[in-house]
């Protein structure tokens, strides 16, 4: 595969778009995805951040699993294609790259917010004088039910227990040094730090790596939802010693609605076997999985955070698309991403130069290190009218209350001309 340079020039027009996808060295993995249609043609999709394409793969995986259980019944758990008692193990190596951890320290299990429930179980460990929760204002509302339910399970007050770190007054996105300096006026009663990877609003990404080491000079413990980051930008869990991590798939994983999701555990960890947790026999030490002993015993890895027995047709929808992961790469596709949503970045600009009125502001980061995929656009006088307007015209973009639009071009099926006649579309709208 040839290699993926950084554009330094854009130019809005249909003969550099063109030009850019031809030299593509991914351009084929479009044709791995069923594209959405409307009204006869294929839809421009900006909603991989919501809900990923559907892999071609996917179908063949799962009509596998299938088979096996027809062909097999409970058989299929150690014979067949794929082996269901072992199909998760093969996730921990393509997982450990995609979140930059070793293969130990992740694995795959439940949906996002049970696995936040039961890393809070693990991890949210407070006393009489040491508490709080610091986070973002205005989580994504699931991980502040999670932070809230806790909280309350333990005795306390949310009002009081739980820190929201709010953007300045007329900024929409956080500031790092708002952040630490939270975090040290509070080292004496903190419990914990936890913060999406990357805003679900704003597209922020977050600076893991220095909150994750202020939390740990205060004594608390710091954890990250990755549900917009894992697949969108290049993380180093482990060197970062995040201490836990969880995620969807259904998102830039591109594994199907209610996919199975994920955790990270840092291995300092693993070995703890007095570390609290909701014990299931999935989680149990495989040696002794199938002797149906009263007494569990905790792995050291991160498997022993399961609980119930792996789901198999939800696996096989899982390796359709992280198969695709490992094939390509992260590095390449965070290239090809960045290029993209600058593109993106580089069009909406030149737009809002030809506008008198009806002007679009992105709060998305400017800097490409703070952001992933995703802009997330105001359209001040004219908002959700003109997203329907969008979708009208077969651009699929996400709305999100009160008045952004969020739009993100995948590297894998997401082309530079999608972003050309997106623009084209976007102006004519906002002209009219």
């Amino acid at each position: 595969m040839d290699q993926i340079k950084n554009i330094t020039d854009y130019e809005n027009t249909l003969a550099f778009a063109k030009h850019q996808d031809a030299i593509d060295p991914l351009k084929k993995y479009r044709e791995n995805f069923y594209m959405p249609m409307m009204n006869g043609k294929p839809v421009i999709y900006f909603t991989g951040n919501s809900l990923g394409l559907q892999p071609k793969s996917t179908q063949d995986l799962i009509l596998n699993i299938l088979e096996d259980w027809a062909s097999y019944g409970v058989e299929a758990y150690f014979h067949g294609k794929n082996p269901w008692l072992s199909y998760h193990e093969q996730f921990f190596i393509p997982i450990s790259k995609i979140v930059g951890s070793k293969p130990s320290e992740v694995t795959v299990l439940n949906q996002l917010t049970i696995n936040l429930h039961l890393l809070l179980v693990s991890f949210y460990k407070p006393t009489k004088t040491r508490f709080k929760i610091i986070c973002e204002g205005k989580a994504f509302p699931s991980d502040q039910y999670a932070m809230q339910s806790q909280v309350k399970f333990h005795g306390f007050n949310p009002d009081e227990a739980i820190i929201e770190i709010m953007p300045r007054e007329e900024e929409h996105c956080l500031r790092t040094e708002d952040i630490l300096k939270a975090i040290e006026q509070n080292k004496e009663s903190l419990a914990l730090v936890l913060f999406g990877g990357i805003n679900y609003y704003t597209g922020e990404v977050m600076d893991m790596k220095n909150i994750t080491e202020a939390a740990h000079q205060a004594g608390a413990k710091a954890g990250f939802d990755l549900a917009h980051a894992v697949g969108n930008i290049k993380l180093h869990l482990h060197d970062w010693n995040v201490d836990f991590a969880c995620w969807c798939s259904y998102k830039y994983l591109n594994s199907g609605p209610g996919g199975i999701s994920g955790i990270y555990i840092h291995e300092t960890h693993l070995e703890d076997k007095t570390i609290p947790r909701f014990e299931g026999w999935w989680g149990n030490d495989k040696a002794n999985r199938f002797k149906m002993e009263k007494q569990f015993t905790a792995t050291s890895t991160a498997e022993s955070w399961q609980l119930s027995t792996a789901p198999p047709t939800l696996l096989a929808a899982h390796k359709a698309a992280i198969d695709l992961f490992d094939e390509v790469g992260m590095d390449k596709l965070m290239v090809k991403a960045e290029n993209l949503t600058g593109y993106l970045e580089f069009v909406i600009d030149e737009i809002n130069e030809s506008l008198t009125h009806n002007k679009l502001e992105i709060i998305t980061p400017r800097n490409k290190k703070q952001r992933g995929c995703q802009l997330s656009i105001i359209a001040h006088n004219s908002g959700k009218n003109l997203f329907n307007k969008l979708l009208e015209e077969g651009i699929i973009a996400d709305w999100r209350e009160p008045n952004v639009i969020r739009c993100a071009p995948v590297p894998f099926y997401n082309t530079f001309e999608d972003i050309y006649t997106f623009g084209e579309i976007l102006k004519k709208n906002l002209t009219n």
